[in-house]
């Protein structure tokens, strides 16, 4: 059953009855909170019993401790102070949440003995708790033993020193929360839910917010000549949507940055059709325009000093007697053709167009567009790292240690002259596919195409985005990747 936390801070906290979390690094004497709560030592008793030496996301739990005032207590080992990062603060917050069982309340310790928490620190803690509780069971009608209830509210008070500046902080960790959840949201739908048009009221909803949403139709895409998309979309009854999402937090003068999504809600492959086994995955191939509008969320929420232009393609790809077929020659917005080689390189074919739009309409600083594009970069990345293609090694660098910031990893990977000419095409200006070798490079070239001088970077998250190893602050098949890393690079180098 999940839980939701309504999540408090306090310089201290008293519990009759309900758990106590307390944290310890392993060069600490005593585990925070220890004395308000441990009157008879039971936590050092039960450590040196048990062997426990704090390393991190270890786990002490001890039940009706002797003389405690309450229930429960679980000490969280952080590991080394000396080695602690702002990931770490979020597993631990997020190996925290998942102590929380059968109570209503909650306190949580922080401050370790001579380990000096800062309030980001605190509110990292409780955004890994937010993450961590996240669940998506909307269409389970039978639940287990342990889910036979409705989600609870848990009460958690986090203890530390200045609450004041934590709860301050915390403010932002909340809207990044939404983000990253409401991501998680649209990927884990299910394909006859979410399509194209009910996907677009989704980032329609951004309005309360404060966001500025226009949907665009066929009949609009037709008349820019967005021949590209459009070609993906025709093999399916479920009409497309280009949605444009901008967020004016920054000065007036000040030109966007701007984020583009692949949003395939169903990828078939169309007629070059995908092998059965699997294919129920392919719901998650929006994963990308799903982080783009997660990012939009926190942007709004947090009322970021930035403007920013959010963009999204949604299409479904159906093999339909009306689909394209290999060997269609379609014309992108940018007025280059385009020989369709694999109906299955289709995502491509969406952004070129999307792409295109967003930098002749709105001259963005920047292009970063987000894609499950290829399965070649889970080959070579596996699940670990995304894949980052770019034109610029400025933004290259900040997105890189964004992600190191974060910990959603990326990889730079190669572009060259050599591994363009591969997407020539003898009938067209390019074709969709290189074929195998190098198939996410030359996947990358052709977004290249379509973005001229502007700095762009194009990030395929096909192993991250859906399906990722679940670990402390994510158990989520979608794991709503992108969101928390592009509002690190908005966050460190493009506010006002």
């Amino acid at each position: 059953m999940s839980s939701k936390f309504e999540i408090s801070f306090s310089k201290s906290a008293k519990l009759h009855g309900g758990l106590a979390i307390l944290l310890k690094t392993t060069d600490a004497e005593s585990a925070a909170g220890v004395e308000s709560v441990d009157p008879a030592g039971v936590v050092a008793k039960a450590a040196k019993i048990g062997r426990f030496s704090a390393k991190s996301m270890s786990a002490l739990d001890i039940v009706a401790p002797e003389g405690s005032s309450v229930e429960r207590i679980v000490v969280i080992g952080l590991g080394k102070a000396a080695e602690l990062t702002a990931h770490d603060w979020l597993k631990a917050g997020g190996a925290a949440a998942s102590k929380i069982k059968n109570t209503d309340r909650a306190a949580v310790f922080i401050d370790v003995p001579g380990l000096e928490t800062s309030a980001r620190a605190a509110a990292d803690f409780a955004l890994g708790m937010l993450l961590r509780a996240y669940s998506f069971d909307t269409y389970k009608t039978k639940k287990g033993d342990e889910e036979e209830k409705p989600a609870k509210s848990v009460k958690v008070t986090i203890v530390t020193a200045d609450p004041g500046s934590a709860k301050k902080a915390f403010s932002d960790s909340e809207a990044v929360a939404g983000g990253v959840n409401l991501a998680r949201d649209l990927i884990n739908e299910p394909p006859n839910v979410l399509g194209p048009v009910e996907f677009a009221a989704k980032a329609k909803d951004l309005e309360k917010l404060g966001v500025e949403v226009e949907i665009l139709t066929e009949r609009e895409m037709r008349r820019l000549g967005m021949g590209a998309l459009l070609g993906v979309a025709q093999g399916s009854v479920r009409p497309p949507r280009l949605a444009v999402l901008q967020w004016k937090g920054g000065k007036g003068k000040d030109r966007p940055i701007a984020f583009i999504g692949k949003g395939v809600v169903f990828d078939t492959g169309g007629i070059s059709i995908k092998p059965a086994a699997g294919m129920e995955d392919m719901k998650g191939d929006m994963g990308g325009a799903a982080a783009v509008t997660g990012l939009m969320h926190v942007l709004a929420s947090r009322k970021a000093a930035v403007n920013a232009v959010g963009i999204i393609g949604l299409v479904e790809n159906m093999p339909d007697g009306n689909a394209q077929r290999p060997g269609d020659i379609v014309t992108s917005m940018s007025g280059q053709t385009i020989e369709v080689i694999n109906t299955d390189a289709e995502g491509r074919l969406v952004l070129c167009d999307a792409l295109w739009y967003c930098n002749d309409r709105f001259k963005p600083q920047f292009m970063i567009n987000l894609a499950t594009l290829t399965g070649a970069i889970v080959v070579a990345l596996g699940n670990v790292h995304a894949g980052l293609f770019s034109n610029d090694d400025q933004l290259s660098a900040q997105l890189t240690a964004a992600g190191l910031s974060t910990n959603e990893k990326l990889w730079r990977m190669p572009l060259g002259k050599d591994y363009d000419k591969l997407i020539d095409s003898k009938f067209a200006d390019m074709k969709n596919s290189g074929g195998r070798q190098a198939g996410s490079i030359t996947a990358a070239h052709f977004l290249k195409r379509f973005v001229q001088d502007t700095p762009w970077a194009h990030l395929d998250i096909a192993g991250t985005a859906m399906g990722s190893p679940q670990d402390e602050i994510n158990q989520s098949w979608g794991s709503g990747f992108g969101v928390r890393l592009l509002d690190e690079l908005v966050r460190a180098h493009y506010e006002s």
